[in-house]
């Protein structure tokens, strides 16, 4: 890589102030800096690029070991599977009775009918009762029957004397 040096440098910037000349330097100067900031941008972006692509082949490398290990599980599962229904087929041969069928398996000795159907219960006088009283007095609810007569008694203005 290139060795600059603050003396260097100020020999670069010497010369292109003699070049370019001190109305043109700070445009230049600008132009240079956007140029390379661009440049390390378009860098960081390649070695980005490039991690990922790392990764995404160590993840395939995973995926693939841990399908693999899946394959050799189901295949452990499947042969003991296997190897169970053999040694029961062998250990239930001899039951062929009322209670089995002729393959072995065994058969219900009696079935229980469906239940029937019963209608639910739906009482409205104990969905009302479920109101709390204190929400039924702020509302306004009537909790008791008043024949018309207490009613009239009750909501009759009093006389003043």
């Amino acid at each position: 890589m290139l060795d600059l040096g603050i003396s260097k440098m100020a020999l670069i910037g010497a010369v292109a102030l003699i070049v370019i000349g001190p109305e043109k330097l700070p445009r230049v100067a600008r132009t240079v800096g956007t140029l390379l900031g661009k440049a390390q941008r378009y860098v960081a972006d390649v070695k980005a690029e490039v991690n990922r692509a790392m990764d995404l082949d160590e993840l395939k490398k995973m995926k693939e070991s841990v399908e693999e290990a899946g394959r050799e599980v189901e295949k452990g599962i499947y042969s003991t599977k296997t190897d169970f229904e053999k040694s029961w087929s062998e250990a239930t041969a001899g039951l062929e009775g009322p209670g089995h069928s002729a393959d072995g398996t065994p058969t219900p000795a009696w079935e229980p009918p469906p239940p029937e159907y019963r209608r639910p219960n739906k009482n409205w006088r104990l969905k009302r009762g479920a109101t709390p009283q204190w929400y039924k007095a702020r509302q306004g609810v009537r909790r008791q029957v008043q024949s018309g007569a207490a009613r009239v008694a009750r909501y009759r203005p009093r006389k003043s004397s």
